[in-house]
């Protein structure tokens, strides 16, 4: 329904508004988006692959402790990691402080520095937390690809570097892909961020011209742009895998201990500095910074405003947890037990969502909700005289709603995850000894089951708490989240008087974050 909803209000517009749209706005906007996606792309490739690499064929100081570090940006969200950087190297932060201390200036006009309010300093930031999504799924092909492959390669007078370029890379292409998409996903997505920045990319004009300018159909219409583009990027993923087959002998893909090859003296020390710039880039640099503004604001923890906000994310992030992990249920059971393609499409066609940008979303969300509220409002007050409002579009409802659509796909996957664990013998097994389907449901699956569902839950809590581009264009009027009063503030200029709500956030980031972090190099 979000789709065929601006696609609908998109197209029955006047056609002038196209022609401004495509003569005055897509161009301008689509090539900053353009140009952001394909460095932050390239960016996240090098630092993922490269960090992947190292951690799962090198031995080297500091490995053990970096291998599982390398994860932790991923609790902090791009629009937390912009205003972070936005203080670090404003002019009065530490990093010009320290510049014009060593060299001894004394104003803006003596020298040149970076700005990080551009479209490098947009780069920089989705890089810097965007990297790990690269990382693991490189990490993860890199070990079970085992050693025999490079081995075999090594015995045939290939040195290291021409093993991994030539051998290793290549196999884990479906991984880099994978991980390059979802990059790619959630740089579309960002608003937060590119709108601190200065980046005017094509999320931040859906914001602008709907709001702002007051214009729905021209932002519909570039909402239907970007949509035509998370398809493209989705196409590309699927036809760069197509006709790849990519497999390792079974004794070979579980040798997680294998020889890794020693580095020592220079390439020792650069591997080190290599997966060590990013931790110290993506992850401490944004919490010294918040973490510091917040010390120094400890009484804001019991600030009504903040309370309210918090109680507002716990609400709407309960509510979308438990509704989508109830369907990402259905969905798989249903695919595990009837096998219909019916099932499995429409288990296929649910996980859609997460790749509709959040804005885009939140129009395709608000005007159907909208309208059955009008309709409905309309029909009471000619038969009843009774004005119902906006019973869903004006409430929390819309946003639990886009939450639903929008992380479904997580739900989904972690649960069938958890099915795929279980033995299909299991259901067989319990139905020989008189248990009904319910039954065996009820007192063998779900049991067993419980582990993935509660961590499909966390997983979705975790993701809509840091959720900031639906939930500005859907929240009621009056009503904050987490994410949108540290927008709000750093809006105002304010990123100090966000940092409160800002390391909440990515404290709650951290649960996930850890727990993937521990699993990294358990063996069970």
């Amino acid at each position: 329904m979000p789709i065929a909803a601006i696609f609908v209000i998109g197209f029955s517009a006047d056609p002038d508004n196209w022609q401004h749209m495509m003569t005055n706005v897509i161009p301008r906007a689509g090539m900053r988006t353009f140009w952001l996606l394909l460095f932050t792309g390239l960016v996240t490739a090098i630092v993922g692959i490269g960090s992947a690499w190292l951690v799962a064929s090198c031995e080297f100081p500091l490995r053990r402790f970096l291998s599982p570090a390398l994860v932790l940006p991923l609790a902090i969200p791009s629009y937390l990691a912009a205003y972070a950087f936005g203080e670090f190297l404003d002019f009065t932060g530490p990093v010009q402080t320290g510049y014009r201390a060593l060299f001894g200036f004394t104003s803006s006009r003596d020298y040149s520095f970076f700005d990080v309010k551009s479209l490098s300093g947009a780069v920089l930031v989705m890089s810097a937390v965007l990297y790990p999504y690269v990382y693991l799924a490189c990490r993860s092909m890199f070990l079970m690809q085992g050693r025999a492959a490079a081995d075999v390669a090594r015995t045939l007078g290939s040195s290291p570097l021409r093993v991994f370029a030539r051998i290793q890379v290549p196999m884990a292409r479906p991984a880099i892909m994978i991980g390059l998409t979802l990059v790619m996903m959630e740089t579309l997505n960002d608003i937060g961020a590119v709108e601190y920045l200065g980046v005017q990319t094509l999320t931040f004009s859906v914001y602008d011209t709907w709001l702002n300018r007051g214009s729905l159909a021209g932002a519909a219409q570039i909402a239907c742009f970007m949509l035509v583009i998370v398809a493209g990027l989705l196409i590309v993923e699927r036809m760069a895998r197509r006709r790849q087959r990519f497999s390792s002998h079974k004794t070979t893909a579980i040798v997680t201990d294998a020889v890794r090859l020693r580095l020592s003296g220079v390439k020792a020390a650069l591997a080190t500095l290599f997966c060590l710039v990013p931790i110290l880039v993506g992850f401490v640099v944004p919490v010294f910074v918040l973490g510091g503004f917040a010390l120094r604001r400890m009484e804001d923890f019991l600030e009504p405003r903040l309370l309210d906000a918090l109680w507002n994310s716990t609400l709407v992030s309960s509510a979308a947890a438990l509704i989508t992990v109830l369907l990402a249920f259905v969905l798989t059971y249903a695919a595990r037990t009837g096998r219909s393609r019916l099932a499995m499409s429409a288990g296929r066609l649910a996980a859609l969502g997460y790749g509709i940008p959040g804005t885009v979303l939140g129009i395709g969300v608000l005007i159907p909700l909208a309208t059955f509220d009008n309709a409905l409002d309309g029909v009471l007050r000619e038969n009843l005289g009774i004005s119902t409002g906006l019973l869903l579009s004006g409430t929390g409802f819309a946003i639990v709603y886009a939450y639903t659509v929008r992380f479904l796909t997580m739900a989904e996957g972690t649960v069938d995850a958890g099915f795929q664990k279980l033995s299909p013998h299991l259901d067989m097994a319990a139905r020989t000894l008189g248990r009904s389907s319910l039954q065996t449901l009820r007192q063998v699956l779900l049991p067993n089951l419980r582990p993935a569902v509660l961590t499909a839950a966390l997983l979705v809590f975790i993701e809509t708490l840091k959720e900031l581009s639906a939930t500005i264009l859907l929240r009621p009027f009056n009503f904050n989240t987490l994410a949108t009063l540290v927008y709000e503030d750093a809006s105002r200029g304010m990123a100090q008087d966000a940092s409160v709500a800002a390391i909440i956030i990515i404290a709650a980031g951290l649960i996930p974050v850890i727990l993937v972090s521990r699993s990294l190099d358990e063996k069970r």
